[in-house]
């Protein structure tokens, strides 16, 4: 049944919905009670809503025995299946995988087998994840959990066009896809070993001369901590103050700021400056004591009452690079250590007292030696964050090769009167 469908393609595209063009089926989770029987030893994918990648799917954190599907409702889709997620909210429905080898699925999802003579169904999962959005607008409209049935994949509208330019526009989103694949992988894979110099690095067991301990108020002049000041986002004036997201993991984002209420701009003090470190002293058990290291001087920021700012001590023989105690600090064994001096009965927010955190003993290296180690990190983060810059441009030219070719606005040539 060919049904309107308004969703901006051109006419020579076929509208309809998806239960005209494929078939449907669901599955089930087997009884956990019966884990030896049903899972362990099994040798049969089975998807869940977490498996989903919105991608292609070559694997599964479970699979399932021939007991399991003998004994239950499952069923082995097909390679080419796609799956569509129907519960989770608003962040997990409407998560789609395609299946590049036969699996199972459980209850949370909906296999979609189409006609290959109608619908590619790499042209349906890129389809369906241009247009997440709308599985939003019928969870809301229609039931009050925002999750969505069976039946509302089945009525989902699709416009098709020729199954050859289908193949076509599916190839050209699935190079893009490779690419950003390729480069998620060299990002874990810097990740891994930045790690790795970290650990090394950072502690000094790969120095035989070993390193002396200092504590933190050796090193740092002090903390300074701004105040908590209202916020607007009518206000124009330019002064704001930081959130506490704007410090994660040794990195500081000064976008990470809201304007200041224009009753409140007099009240507020203390600015980040270049060569300093901003550290949250309270914050959730998970992010509290993070650490980020500010390059430059930012006259029109300022820090709340959460957030301190350390900068290197002043009258020594020597200062302390603050890059790399950022990097200490921001480190596991280093950022475990500050955690484990905050308090607080709240199992939703922890506070760092001062003078505990002061008397923190920190592995010093010489000062030569800080600034190797520094530089040696930076350059890691400094490649990272190329690759970031890659992966954020890749995914901004899928969007747009999307937008142009799932609404017919960039046309590929097909063969006359093909499929």
């Amino acid at each position: 049944m060919t049904v309107e469908v308004s969703i901006g393609t051109p006419e020579d595209w076929k509208a309809t919905r998806l239960r005209d063009v494929a078939t449907f089926a669901s599955g089930t989770t087997p009884s956990r009670a019966r884990q030896d029987e049903y899972f362990n030893s099994g040798k049969h994918l089975w998807v869940k809503t977490l498996d989903l990648n919105n991608s292609v799917i070559t694997t599964t954190e479970e699979r399932v025995t021939d007991r399991a599907l003998e004994e239950t409702t499952l069923k082995i889709h097909p390679a080419g299946t796609v799956l569509v997620a129907m519960y989770g909210g608003y962040q997990q429905i409407g998560r789609t995988g395609l299946l590049a080898a036969p699996a199972a699925v459980n209850q949370a999802l909906t296999a979609v087998m189409t006609n290959p003579r109608k619908l590619v169904p790499a042209y349906l999962l890129h389809t369906l994840n241009y247009r997440v959005g709308y599985w939003r607008s019928v969870a809301s409209s229609s039931r009050k959990d925002p999750n969505i049935t069976g039946s509302d994949v089945k009525d989902f509208p699709i416009s098709l066009p020729q199954v050859s330019e289908q193949e076509a526009i599916a190839e050209a989103v699935s190079d893009i896809d490779q690419l950003i694949a390729v480069l998620e992988r060299a990002i874990a894979k810097r990740n891994a070993i930045k790690q790795g110099m970290l650990q090394q690095l950072l502690t000094g067991k790969t120095h035989l001369s070993g390193w002396s301990h200092s504590r933190l108020s050796e090193l740092i002049d002090g903390l300074e901590a701004g105040v908590s000041v209202r916020s607007s986002k009518y206000a124009s004036h330019g002064v704001a103050v930081l959130k506490t997201s704007a410090v994660d993991r040794g990195q500081f984002d000064p976008t990470e700021a809201k304007p200041v209420f224009p009753a409140d701009v007099g009240r507020v003090r203390c600015n980040p400056v270049a060569g300093s470190l901003i550290i949250s002293r309270m914050n959730t058990p998970a992010l509290v004591g993070e650490v980020g290291y500010v390059e430059h001087d930012y006259t029109n920021l300022y820090l709340p009452d959460r957030l301190w700012l350390a900068r290197p001590k002043r009258g020594g023989r020597w200062q302390t690079n603050m890059r790399w105690l950022g990097y200490y600090l921001s480190s596991e064994s280093g950022s475990r250590g500050v955690r484990e001096l905050a308090t607080g009965t709240s199992g939703s927010m922890k506070n760092i007292p001062k003078d505990k955190l002061l008397a923190l003993r920190v592995p010093t290296p010489p000062p030569l030696e800080q600034d190797r180690i520094a530089e040696a990190l930076r350059d890691a983060d400094r490649a990272i964050g190329l690759l970031c810059n890659r992966l954020s441009k890749a995914r901004g030219v899928k969007q747009g090769v999307m937008q142009q070719l799932l609404t017919g606005r960039t046309r590929f040539p097909v063969e006359e009167g093909a499929a």
